[in-house]
């Protein structure tokens, strides 16, 4: 299996390449530099293993929550590539993509992931791991408030910026259960946004490039982006 993974949600920039299992990546912490990145990372990839863009089985990306422009970016990407090359596409969470990084290299079984959404609030998603070992979502994703994020009934880890942003107050909303905090240098990547990619591809649930679309999560905000017609 071949996939093109790109992630563009936070200010770190990375495209990876999965052939038959093995990844290979570029990645770099450049805000406001992903315009410029994200196409030459990709084809140096693509031109290391050899590959032209129908090659491919199916390309994956970072579809959100993050920042409404990073979003726009890898969707506007993919989009491009998927409509000239007839490939599926794979939208993975960003929240996703912090989970599985984390699971791959800790025990831990609940991750409360929180990325800072600015304006107040955060970008929040409990994840456990399932018998796979890959992330899956308890619920649902939010964009909240600290206040009014509902209790889980179980222990777990912070992950993420939200809670270097809003540590204090999220210590205070669930007491006891949380059981530590990593908060620094915690960024998507696209290595991981193509391995779960990679397992939904496995389980039936590429789409079409049509059906690939960004999540933003706060409808306001993309309601008004969307007035300007600026939404992918």
């Amino acid at each position: 299996m071949k996939i093109l993974a790109v992630e563009t949600a936070t200010e770190a920039c990375s495209a990876a390449l999965l052939i038959q299992g093995e990844v290979s990546e570029r990645w770099e912490l450049a805000p406001r530099a992903h315009t410029r990145l994200i196409l030459p990372m990709i084809d140096s990839l693509m031109a290391e293993a050899g590959l032209l863009p129908n090659q491919l089985d199916a390309l994956a990306f970072g579809c959100g929550p993050g920042s409404f422009t990073g979003v726009r970016i890898a969707t506007a990407v993919v989009h491009g590539i998927a409509l000239g090359a007839d490939l599926p596409v794979l939208p993975v969470s960003t929240l996703a993509a912090l989970a599985q990084d984390y699971y791959d290299g800790h025990a831990a079984l609940t991750l409360f992931t929180a990325m800072d959404a600015r304006m107040g609030e955060i970008f929040w998603g409990i994840y456990q791991r399932d018998q796979q070992g890959m992330a899956q979502l308890l619920g649902k994703e939010w964009v909240i408030d600290v206040e009014h994020i509902e209790l889980p009934c179980f222990p777990g880890v912070g992950l993420g910026s939200g809670w270097r942003t809003y540590g204090h107050n999220l210590k205070q909303r669930l007491g006891g259960l949380v059981e530590g905090v990593v908060a620094e240098n915690v960024w998507p990547k696209a290595s991981v946004i193509a391995r779960l990619g990679e397992s939904l591809f496995q389980k039936g649930q590429a789409v079409a490039v049509e059906l690939a679309q960004p999540v933003y999560l706060r409808d306001k905000v993309a309601k008004t982006e969307e007035e300007r017609g600026l939404l992918i």
